[in-house]
């Protein structure tokens, strides 16, 4: 197959170039055209139906709606100086064709009215809750003609909210990305350029990588008009594109350069190359592409886009190494050594005797090897075990944003406003809320939320009306005093809307902490309300829905990589038990990435000054990209101890030949993969900056203990078990045997 290919690459090699270039344009076209890409939402969750119950009794959206805070700069002589500024500068928002509804301080309102409050007079503080119209992507797009319309000359203003939140990180991870390639491909190029000695064939890679990550965002952008896409995926699907891209063009070009220094000339050359290196890519690629494959079992969250997006980056890596690639070697023949290097050094892969004595003196005492690099990846992991989640939220924003010092500022001249809101949304089956048993039943539920160990405060329409159980609907029907009619009127639209009511329970506590957690268990632990029935929701609510969609999910999406990984290296190795000791070497590794994660990222060591638990969902996007990942440098190596085993039926001569072959080429592509992801990991956004170290980490372990610890010493233990095969699954007796 890979033959046939090498000779038509060869014979069309100009029609390959042109179909390739016919393929960047309509990717340039779609990059200019842009996304529509969203924040990372996971849908089913009962806190999200708990938030449309929500919304449609606030009649503000809380996904399109934004908070504006409003600072007297300098300070103003007096209160109604302040809020006369505030009211000029919200008064063009509300006819605005893109805002759905502003609420704002209105002098006119007594100050006793129920509701949240808006104005603080004494530090000429106000806030003012904007909602855009359309959905969340719609909204997005209308945040930024909108908020340029909210300027005074008198008032510092900052905003937050989702829409803020997602508008500021769409812009740091678009710097975030452009700072990690200006990092990562020079990086990559000069380790080329130190592997290879020659600038044409140091530049090839990057090259053709450049390309297939140019195309493959393209088609994600091009997907996020017709699917949603969360901002992360293309920071994640460059990370994945440039490491895989920049690995595989290296893979084969160094298989081509190997051959013409065995004399061959170069359409033989290309033929060696996409036969040994060609099959290494594509059984790769297929690794890689099992590995995001798992995440397609998160269905209905940003998870799956990211998998389908980072499959479609990995095909075009494979596809273009495969095509674009031999076509430009096909055209450049022997000229891919031009830019000859003065420290040019011997061909990687070629004998290189330090690496035959290392594997050597790893199989004279494998046993020991055996545990201590076992015991080292392990006490490197153990931190893995003491893991907490977190959704991400401002807080991972840099707090130069604007919508993290809006977040700052709101908590400290507006606490009520910041606490941790834990909503419940009790949902009749039909009718009104307002009827006495209801009443009554809402009544004993807002006592039972008090009750509930740190609930500080209840905001309900039971709540801010001075009533007992019994009189709650007379007075509802027929308010005693006149004047408290407009407020009970106010208190009604705050929290009631048909057959549905809402409730607010306060704490101190910090979303993401257990004791945030322990009252939504509480509330979820009885559901029935008279004949209705409550939903929680709420950033707290929202965290533990994710963990624990994630927590359902993740054993199927591991069981299904794995086996299918394993699949895929039996048919690559026709072994049974080097898939297995590949699975488990990965996992060790991983194991040695995630304690690290968990060191550094959560428990605030090294250069993370405060640590904070990690996304639910880091773990296992780690897991499905790394895992694939990790399968390169094992492909690469096993096939090299293959061949050597074919040849010799010499279990310890083919490992330590294989290790002797692939060993340089591991380093040189491993320090390219740990330059592109720790590039990434200088991203200002924390989730992007976790991913990367993780992922950098990963490889490096990967890399050295794994590889050239781990593998050649349980291969040294195994013997000739290594190769073995039942004659059923095509085993055949072993050479020399």
């Amino acid at each position: 197959m890979f033959e046939v290919l090498a000779n038509f690459t060869y014979k069309r090699r100009w029609a390959t170039l042109l179909a390739g270039a016919l393929v960047v344009l309509a990717a340039v076209a779609s990059l200019m055209r842009g996304g529509r890409l969203t924040g990372g939402a996971i849908h089913g969750l009962e806190s999200e139906h708990a938030q449309a119950l929500i919304d449609g009794v606030t009649k503000r959206p809380a996904d399109t709606t934004f908070i504006a805070v409003f600072r007297a700069n300098p300070p103003m002589a007096d209160a109604l100086a302040f809020q006369s500024a505030v009211f000029d500068a919200v008064a063009p928002l509300k006819k605005h064709p893109d805002v759905l509804t502003v609420l704002a301080p209105e002098p006119q309102l007594p100050a006793a009215m129920p509701g949240p409050s808006l104005v603080d007079p004494k530090a000429q503080v106000a806030l003012a809750f904007v909602s855009l119209r359309g959905d969340f992507k719609e909204a997005l797009e209308k945040y930024p003609a909108v908020r340029a319309t909210l300027k005074s000359a008198h008032l510092s203003i900052e905003c937050t909210g989702r829409v803020p939140f997602l508008h500021d990180l769409d812009e740091t991870l678009a710097h975030d990305l452009l700072i990690a390639e200006l990092v990562s491909l020079p990086l990559a190029l000069f380790v080329l350029l130190v592997v290879f000695g020659s600038v044409v064939a140091a530049i090839l890679p990057v090259f053709v990588g450049g390309l297939a990550v140019l195309s493959g965002i393209a088609v994600v952008l091009w997907l996020s008009h017709h699917m949603e896409l969360a901002e992360y995926t293309i920071n994640v699907c460059s990370l994945i594109g440039l490491g895989v891209g920049i690995d595989y063009s290296l893979f084969m070009v160094s298989r081509y350069r190997e051959a013409l220094a065995e004399g061959h000339d170069h359409r033989v050359a290309l033929a060696h190359a996409l036969n040994g290196a060609g099959r290494v890519v594509a059984f790769s690629g297929v690794a890689v592409f099992t590995g995001l494959a798992g995440l397609l079992f998160f269905h209905g969250s940003y998870l799956e886009a990211m998998g389908i997006g980072g499959a479609i980056v990995v095909a075009f890596a494979v596809v273009f190494a495969l095509t674009l690639l031999p076509a430009l070697l096909a055209v450049l023949g022997p000229r891919i050594e031009l830019g000859t290097m003065p420290w040019r050094r011997r061909e990687v892969g070629a004998a290189e005797g330090f690496w035959h004595r290392a594997a050597e003196w790893v199989m004279h005492r494998p046993v020991r090897v055996l545990v201590v690099t076992v015991a080292v990846l392990c006490v490197l992991g153990a931190p893995f075990l003491r893991l907490k989640t977190a959704s991400a939220d401002i807080r991972v924003l840099p707090e130069d944003t604007e919508a993290h010092r809006a977040f700052v500022a709101l908590g400290q001249f507006f606490p009520e406003q910041a606490k941790t809101r834990v909503a419940v949304a009790v949902e009749f089956p039909e009718g009104s809320v307002l009827t006495q048993e209801r009443l009554a039943a809402l009544y004993d539920l807002s006592r039972r939320l008090h009750a509930v160990p740190g609930v500080s405060g209840v905001e309900s329409l039971v709540d801010v009306l001075p009533v007992t159980r019994e009189t709650l609907g007379m007075f509802l029907a027929s308010p005693t005093l006149p004047q408290m009619a407009p407020g009970i009127e106010m208190a009604k639209r705050l929290f009631v809307s048909g057959k549905t009511t809402i409730l607010y329970a306060t704490t101190d506590a910090a979303p993401e902490s257990e004791a945030a957690r322990a009252i939504v268990r509480a509330l979820r632990g009885s559901r029935n309300v008279a004949d209705g029935r409550l939903f929680v929701g709420g950033r707290t609510a929202e965290d533990l829905d994710a963990t624990e969609y994630v927590a359902v999910r993740t054993p199927r999406a591991i069981a299904f990589v794995s086996i299918v990984t394993a699949i895929v290296l039996f048919l690559l190795l026709g072994s049974v038990l080097l898939p297995l000791k590949a699975l488990a070497m990965n996992l060790l590794s991983l194991a040695g990435s995630f304690g690290a994660l968990v060191w550094i990222f959560q428990e605030g060591h090294l250069l993370v000054s405060e640590g904070r638990p990690l996304e639910p969902s880091l773990p296992v996007l780690l897991f499905c990209i790394l895992f694939g990942l990790s399968m390169d440098y094992e492909v690469l190596m096993l096939s090299r101890m293959r061949e050597a085993w074919l040849r010799t039926g010499d279990n310890t001569l083919a490992v330590a030949e294989g290790l002797e072959k692939s060993a340089g080429l591991i380093t040189s592509a491993a320090a390219i993969m740990v330059a592109v992801f720790a590039a990434f990991a200088l991203a200002r956004v924390v989730l992007i900056r976790a991913v990367g170290f993780g992922a950098a980490f990963a490889v490096l372990l990967d890399a050295t203990l794994v590889r050239v610890m781990l593998v050649p010493s349980t291969m040294r233990l195994l013997g000739r078990l290594n190769w073995w095969a039942p004659r059923f699954l095509g085993g055949q007796r072993t050479p020399g045997s």
